[in-house]
């Protein structure tokens, strides 16, 4: 049985910049790309929310790669599947934020 996905405000934060991103940097198909890789990987998550590798042990946080360059940060509750952040892979590790 799928899990419901909950976004959270942070997440699509994240998303719509990668979005803007795109949009002003690349083509249009490469957004386009961009957006069917991320929803198979949300469609993945919820139906295999132990799929992807743990990160964090305390907060049983996940990551998911959605692009070499971009990564799903989720937890799992009983429920639901809370996605955390989209974080830029280029970016120094530390500025991911488990919370």
């Amino acid at each position: 049985m799928a899990l419901d996905v909950i976004w959270s405000p942070r997440s699509l934060n994240n998303l719509e910049e990668v979005i803007q991103y795109l949009r002003k940097n690349w083509s249009h198909q490469v957004v386009k790309d961009f957006i069917i890789r991320m929803d198979r990987v949300v469609q993945l998550i919820s139906e295999h929310p132990q799929l992807f590798r743990q990160v964090s042990i305390n907060n049983a946080v996940r990551e998911a790669v959605i692009t070499k360059h971009n990564l799903l940060l989720y937890r799992i509750t009983q429920s639901r599947i809370l996605i955390i952040a989209v974080f830029d892979t280029r970016q120094h590790p530390k500025k991911k934020k488990y919370s």
